[in-house]
């Protein structure tokens, strides 16, 4: 099959591209958007209409959501595939989510339960997966040298999500929707395995809060997007994953050692050992496999779903400590694959246990592995992923 991948820059693509190749597709790409920031719809549309044009493809396939290319797609009238990765993905809602040729492929069920409706029969939910055999290569080919610099006892690898939180842009709000978009947000703190926000906004409550939101975001196309879920997922799922990220890493730095890599300010976190960027190909995979607890804490727009970080880790072999998330059992054992806590305060005692219980841990460790080779790879996913995609 000819498959042509268009690509943004997304981490994943590599893996994905080899998992097509392995199954024995071509795969072409487009690559501009990559390198030019600064390419408009048209621009898109474009380019992928000329090559399209000059070679005939059998479908093509994007991380995430173009609604141009599927518009493109349809009138080429062949397949548009993508696999979402990220969340809130607001493109999912432009009115081109509606076009018979797309075959969508969302991994958080919260994302699915919205988007399916809108296309029925071209949607589908589909969790993650990960490149086992290049992860481990990549913790092979680590030096002693590497792999001592990147053993800890606990880290994190990502955002604290305070220097990307657009909530904290709200000015001036009134006492009353400050008062209870604060009780909101403790609430759901204190709540795993279903977001509610969204259903305890009033419409009244939304808008108030667009008028104190300076560049509340709107979307430039046709869409069903609604003020309710731009402000439940983008504004306040972001501001509660900044809040939470944050207990979590002061929490767990005054009881152990931490170490966190990321680009975000930690000067109110004196205790965490902020390592800074690691490489992703090369250094993370490391980390993942010399950690002896890596820490997940997923994003609050992932309403029921499972990120990249968890399949990441658990291909290198890495033991998983993650809050809990609906689809968490439904993917694997808890207890015997993965470690999953439902509040901070458990999450501190299951961070001492696992650290003074070796043997355990690396049971758990190696379960979630054999999982994530038998199972979660890219080419069993890919395989699965084409089947449903061209059955419709």
């Amino acid at each position: 099959m000819k498959i042509l991948f268009y690509r943004y820059g997304s981490i994943c693509e590599p893996d994905i591209i080899e998992g097509f190749e392995e199954l024995g597709h071509t795969v072409s790409q487009i690559t501009e958007e990559i390198t030019n920031k600064n390419l408009v719809f048209g621009d898109s549309a474009r380019i992928v209409s000329n090559y399209l044009m000059e070679h005939p493809q059998d479908c093509v396939f994007t991380i995430n959501f173009f609604p141009i290319i599927s518009d493109v797609c349809n009138i080429f009238r062949i397949p548009y595939l993508c696999w979402t990765v990220d969340s809130p993905v607001m493109e999912l809602f432009a009115k081109s989510i509606q076009n018979p040729c797309n075959r969508v492929f969302l991994f958080d069920r919260g994302q699915y339960n919205e988007i399916a409706p809108l296309n029925p029969g071209h949607v589908f939910h589909f969790p993650l997966a990960v490149n086992v055999k290049g992860k481990q290569q990549a913790v092979q080919n680590a030096s002693a040298a590497q792999k001592s610099r990147f053993a800890s006892d606990i880290s994190f690898v990502g955002s604290l999500y305070s220097e990307k939180c657009p909530y904290d842009k709200l000015t001036a709000p009134p006492e009353y929707l400050l008062g209870y978009l604060n009780g909101l947000i403790e609430a759901q703190l204190k709540v795993y395995g279903y977001y509610f926000v969204e259903d305890l906004l009033t419409e009244e409550m939304v808008q108030t809060f667009k008028a104190h939101l300076p560049g509340f975001y709107t979307y430039p196309m046709e869409t069903f997007l609604t003020d309710k879920i731009t402000t439940a997922q983008l504004y306040i799922g972001n501001k509660i994953t900044a809040v939470e990220r944050f207990r979590t890493m002061k929490i767990l730095s005054e009881h152990f050692d931490l170490d966190l890599y990321t680009g975000s300010d930690t000067s109110q976190l004196p205790k965490v050992h902020n390592r800074g960027f690691a490489k992703s190909l090369t250094e993370m995979p490391v980390i993942f496999h010399e950690s002896k607890i890596n820490l997940n804490t997923t994003s609050k727009a992932i309403r029921f779903g499972l990120p990249q970080r968890i399949f990441d880790i658990m291909g290198c072999g890495g033991f998983v400590l993650t809050n809990y998330q609906a689809e968490l059992p439904e993917l694997f054992n808890i207890g015997s694959e993965i470690a999953a806590y439902g509040s901070l305060e458990e999450m501190k005692d299951m961070a001492a246990y696992y650290l003074e219980h070796e043997t355990e841990r690396k049971e758990i460790a190696h379960n979630g592995y054999e999982k994530m080779k038998r199972d979660y790879t890219y080419p069993v996913r890919l395989e699965q992923l084409l089947r449903l995609a061209f059955s419709i």
